[in-house]
């Protein structure tokens, strides 16, 4: 069932607890996720593997699930010899599986349709670059199509995420303008700029004046990097700001690996101690989750210290 409330309705009243890395989720589960299509791919071979992912971010407390869709594409699918029907049918199953996921369950559970960048289809890691070569024309040309069939899937929000430089942020607005569904933008960055080297200000100014981005924010990036970039989303946009990075390791687009320590899970790591959340809180940030290499574990903690704040002293 969708939620009672829409959810800038409930950004309103307080903050949300997003769920973490699905990929890491997926893998604890014993799937295989080297294709190009990544995640993406159970849509088609493993369904009931995606809801059990979710299912499993749901028991960890999340409120907010962002859909497997993050590296689901036309274009990525029809190099798999998927159909274009197909494809829009595993796109719109995306959302309904992490609906029936948060079926049943005595709160609000939220559904955010991941809109991944143009370089997620090219599963190179140009998605940490930017600047493909494309104009915004041409990047709203291949959104769009996407975006309208996640739309009409009927999730709460779309989160275009992931997105490295403000042509592809520019892009992703213009494609989801009259969707009928509201909209997160949340950039990966690298210190104070975007990946492809933009400063954040301006990043996030894009979003200030659009009616239907109800957050903006940072996503997959170091957690010291979103310290810095909270506070400036919020001033920038005067919106709400939406906060999920990663546990802190960086990832070898060339060796497809993470380099540093392994903080996925265990003990609840300095990145998301519970001052560094509140801090966030304090800045404006009323999405919080994580990211890459940040499982349910972490993500029960994270609920666990927003729930005693919730309920005061």
């Amino acid at each position: 069932m969708k939620p009672v409330r829409t959810l800038a309705a409930a950004l309103a009243q307080g903050s949300l607890v997003l769920d973490g890395g699905l990929s890491d989720q997926l893998r604890a589960q014993g799937c295989d996720l080297s294709d190009d299509l990544w995640s993406a791919r159970l849509l088609d071979d493993g369904p009931e593997q995606i809801e059990a992912a979710h299912a499993a971010y749901v028991r960890a407390g999340a409120q907010v699930l962002i859909t497997a869709s993050y590296q689901a594409t036309y274009e990525g699918f029809a190099r798999r010899g998927v159909g274009r029907d197909r494809a829009s049918e595993l796109l719109a199953d995306s959302v309904a599986l992490a609906r029936r996921a948060g079926a049943g369950v005595a709160r609000e559970i939220w559904v955010a349709a991941s809109v991944g960048p143009y370089g997620a289809m090219l599963a190179d890691g140009a998605e940490y670059r930017g600047r493909y070569g494309l104009s915004v024309r041409e990047l709203e040309r291949f959104h769009r199509p996407r975006i309208e069939t996640l739309a009409a899937a009927g999730p709460d929000v779309l989160a275009l995420e992931t997105v490295p430089d403000t042509d592809e942020a520019e892009a992703l607005l213009r494609a989801a303008e009259g969707c009928g569904v509201p909209v997160w933008l949340s950039y990966t960055i690298a210190g104070d700029r975007t990946r492809a080297g933009q400063p954040l200000a301006e990043a996030f100014a894009l979003a200030a004046e659009e009616d239907d981005v109800i957050a903006v924010g940072v996503n997959c990036c170091d957690p010291s990097d979103a310290d810095r970039a909270v506070p400036l989303a919020a001033s920038t946009t005067h919106k709400p700001v939406v906060v999920y990075p990663n546990s802190g390791e960086t990832w070898n687009a060339t060796t497809r690996g993470w380099v540093g320590e392994g903080r996925g899970e265990g003990p609840l790591p300095s990145p998301f101690s519970s001052d560094r959340l509140h801090a966030w809180q304090r800045a404006g940030a009323r999405l919080l989750g994580g990211c890459c290499r940040v499982g349910p574990t972490r993500i029960a903690e994270v609920a666990t210290l927003l729930d005693a704040e919730r309920a005061g002293p």
